[in-house]
Formats: C-alpha cells, sequence, structure tokens
C-alpha cells in the first residue's frame, strides 16, 4: 500500500492521477495507524514553509513522519515536501522543519534575466546509481515551480542538481528517504518512470 499524507497543503489530485496512470492507488490519508502500516508513504506539499509545518503540528503528523523515517519506509517528500525535510527556511526563519535530513531551504536568488518564482522546465544532473532515477538519461528535463531551493548539508545525500541562478539540489536521497524539489507528476514519461522507480523499491 501507499499511502500519501493529507495535511491540506498537498498536491494530493494530480499525484494520485500520475500513480494511477501505472495502476497503483494511493491511500489519501492522516490517520497515524494507516501511515504506519503502508509499504510506502508520499510527503506531498505545495505552499509556505511555515504554515504547512503549523497543519502537520495541528495533525500530529510529524512524530508520525519521523517515526516512519527511522523505521525504514520508502519515503518520498515532493516540492515543499522535499524542504519540509530539513532543518529550516529562509521563508520562516524561525519555523523548525521536519530535520529528517541535514540541510536549509533558502531563497532563489535574484538574477537578471530570471524570473521567481521558478516556473518551468529544466534538466537535472544525476547522480549515478541514484535509485530514484533507474532507467532514466542524465540531463532528461523536469518540471519546477518554486522560490526556494535546498543546499542539503551532505553532498552524498545529493541525487540530483540543476542550475537557475545558483546551483540548486533538486532531488535527495539517503537510505529510505527520498525527496525531489520539482513536480514528477507534472513532468511527462520521465516523472512517471520516478513515481515508477519510487513504487517499485
Amino acid at each position: 500500500m501507499i499511502a500519501m499524507i493529507d495535511y491540506d497543503a498537498g498536491n494530493l489530485k494530480s499525484v494520485e492521477k500520475a500513480f494511477a496512470s501505472f495502476g497503483k492507488k494511493p491511500v489519501i490519508t492522516r490517520d497515524r495507524q494507516i501511515l504506519l502500516a503502508a509499504d510506502k508513504v508520499i510527503l506531498p506539499g505545495v505552499g509556505n514553509f511555515g504554515d504547512a509545518m503549523e497543519k502537520l503540528c495541528h495533525y500530529q503528523l510529524v512524530e508520525v513522519i519521523k517515526e516512519i523515517a527511522a523505521k525504514g519506509t520508502p519515503f518520498l517528500g515532493i516540492c515543499l515536501g522535499l524542504q519540509l525535510l530539513f532543518e529550516r527556511s529562509d521563508e520562516c526563519r524561525d519555523v523548525e522543519g521536519l530535520s529528517i535530513l541535514p540541510g536549509e531551504i533558502f531563497r532563489i536568488p535574484d538574477s537578471e534575466g530570471l524570473k521567481i518564482p521558478h516556473i518551468g522546465w529544466n534538466s537535472l544532473s544525476i547522480r549515478p546509481g541514484a535509485r530514484l532515477f533507474q532507467g532514466i538519461a542524465d540531463q532528461s528535463y523536469v518540471y519546477f515551480v518554486h522560490s526556494y531551493y535546498l543546499k542539503a548539508k551532505n553532498e552524498a545525500d545529493v541525487a540530483a542538481t540543476t542550475h537557475y541562478g545558483t546551483l540548486i539540489h533538486a532531488s535527495v536521497e539517503r537510505k529510505n528517504v527520498f525527496g525531489c524539489q520539482f513536480h514528477p507528476e507534472k513532468s511527462g514519461d520521465v516523472g512517471l518512470k520516478i513515481l515508477r522507480n519510487f513504487a517499485s523499491l
């Protein structure tokens, strides 16, 4: 069973539809027991870092997520869901993230000719052997919508990077914890392959 966390901050329907396209139907829930029993768990997300952490706290999901990650269940954060896995964000400096992985979220720096938020397709430099990207060619394009980006503390956690005004850690992978700053559910065949890879872990 694949479970997707519902905390009123997710792009749930588009992710659900993407999985359904290859025969998987995630259970959308915030029920602790269902989440802990799941084979795989997804934390989607769009919106504000501080608001999202407040909602995770409100629904008593913070400790559940940490327990899921600690017990080895494959866990995937998408967009804001990736950012929440880390320690803090420029968006709300006084709000602590989930701190499952070490690193911080920074605002994309202003650069002449670059629009923020970053909306559109960028190519990925993929680390050889990254499990989410099995069967995906280096420099494949995926779809981003974000104003903030990850700088992971440990280079070993970085599965893919891209450039948009600065070097962006676009995907992470450590043991059972994965994250994508981009939206695989909106990234065509490449994105569907990433989700298939996650589903088959």
